[in-house]
């Protein structure tokens, strides 16, 4: 006795589905793409300046209390030993 191997009846709903499923993933599938932009690249170099007008505010500062120290409300003599080396 031989046995008969049939083949697998696949519904036509499950077939259209899967194509479909397929379709969809396919339509899905990522993509990466580089361009170079429209406008060159700027860099901001603010920093630097504000910097430098920092440092030149606080020299002015030290030699205003180094001139006249009364006039921030320090003693006369304290002045002169803690601003030595500092330009």
């Amino acid at each position: 006795m031989q046995t008969k191997i049939r083949p697998a009846k696949i519904p036509p709903g499950a077939l259209a589905a899967a194509l479909l499923i397929s379709a969809a993933a396919a339509a899905c599938s990522p993509t990466v793409k580089i361009e170079a932009p429209d406008k060159p690249i700027e860099i901001n170099l603010n920093v630097r300046i504000e910097q430098e007008v920092r440092v030149k505010l606080e020299r002015d500062v030290d030699d205003a209390i180094r001139n006249d120290p009364a006039l921030f409300g320090l003693p006369t003599d304290s002045t002169t030993s803690s601003t030595k080396g500092k330009k």
